[in-house]
């Protein structure tokens, strides 16, 4: 006959281990203070999804071993999870200098992501990073003072404009206080194993696609190209549908993040760069004799020759133009707004100047930013 368990020393046993449980929860959250600590400093968002996803893989592992409920186990994991993120996060709250938010499209290992990292990362007081769907989502959130400042990218040498957002730009309520030029290295990513000629489908951001047209037309003429949001989210798609003819082309860091293959490299021009702009809600003052860059939206009164005047008078005054771009004016068929880039600060005598000989042309005029012109290739 087995001997019957003492129940108030089992009891004692359970409560000794729930002791030794929470105890291990206290070290666990103790260390999610120094995680988000490195995060800040290196500019990397506090949700890793691609880690998280490891770490559960191994959990449901060794609770099977363990002879334990591994769906269970996974379930208590995540709350784990949220736990530590809440931790966090709510670390932020507790720092003497808050961190910066900033704001940017896509998701971790996108381009705007790797540019985020570039301009922002051993920041004193650290960052922090936080990436949107949509660009407008990313604006909004700068517009309702969740974010800091947002990063966009505007322009590419291969591909051209970006018109979202000068779009976004032309709605207001943010101006452009930097900007940022990145080399960009387009990598073609499926799942490990696959194969060139059984692909079907590419992934990723219209410009991307643009950017690699003349390889896609080339190499894999048979595999369709499919638009997305933006690159990451185009190899994290590539990861989740866990199809080998279907491929991504996005940085290789989102191969390392999303656990996929590089499948073909140098898809575009050598000299491949992109362009990003820094908006934030209020201009930022520049040092002194820092080589600098004007941005300015106009509508010009709509008239013969008026363009053409309008850029006779800058050249007169001495200004020099290194961009002019136009997008359409919602609800007012076949007119257009202008975008420029001059040369100078908004505040200097002869583009204070120009203004004024300019302004009887337009309808509409306003200095979207002024900002230090980027170092690098076609900053």
């Amino acid at each position: 006959m087995s001997t019957i368990p003492d129940l108030e020393a089992v009891r004692v046993a359970i409560e000794s281990i729930d002791e030794e449980i929470l105890d291990a929860l206290r070290r666990r959250m103790g260390l999610a203070d120094d995680v988000a600590r490195a995060k800040l400093a290196a500019a990397a968002p506090f949700r890793d999804q691609r880690r998280e996803d490891l770490l559960l893989r191994r959990i449901r592992t060794r609770a099977a071993e363990h002879g334990l409920d591994p769906h269970e186990v996974e379930r208590i994991w995540r709350l784990f999870i949220d736990m530590s993120v809440a931790r966090q996060q709510e670390l932020v709250t507790r720092l003497d200098t808050t961190p910066l938010r900033v704001g940017y499209p896509g998701v971790e290992g996108s381009y705007s992501h790797l540019a985020a990292r570039q301009r922002y990362a051993n920041r004193p007081g650290g960052v922090l990073l936080t990436g949107f769907d949509l660009p407008r989502e990313a604006v909004d959130a700068l517009r309702k003072g969740e974010q800091d400042l947002v990063l966009l990218p505007i322009e590419n040498t291969t591909a051209g404009s970006m018109n979202e957002t000068y779009d976004l730009l032309a709605d207001g309520g943010v101006v452009i206080t930097a900007e940022l030029v990145s080399q960009v290295a387009h990598r073609l990513l499926g799942l490990p194993g696959a194969k060139l000629e059984g692909l079907r489908e590419v992934l990723s951001h219209p410009q991307a696609l643009a950017q690699c047209e003349a390889f896609l037309r080339t190499t894999v003429p048979w595999a369709r190209a499919v638009p997305d949001l933006d690159t990451g989210g185009a190899a994290q798609k590539v990861r989740e549908r866990n199809d080998p003819a279907v491929a991504a082309i996005a940085s290789e860091t989102a191969a390392q993040r999303f656990g996929l293959e590089v499948l073909a490299r140098d898809l575009q021009p050598a000299s491949d760069y992109t362009r990003f702009v820094e908006v934030g809600r209020e201009a930022t003052p520049l040092a002194p004799g820092v080589p600098c860059k004007t941005s300015l939206l106009m509508v010009l009164e709509h008239k013969p020759g008026t363009l053409g005047e309008m850029l006779q008078r800058l050249t007169l005054r001495g200004v020099n133009l290194s961009k002019i771009e136009s997008r359409p004016i919602p609800g007012r068929p076949w007119q257009y707004r202008f975008y420029l880039d001059v040369e100078g600060h908004a505040a200097s005598a002869p583009l204070m100047a120009a203004l004024e000989d300019i302004r009887p042309l337009t309808s509409f005029l306003r200095v979207l930013g002024t900002y230090a012109r980027a170092e690098g290739p076609h900053g």
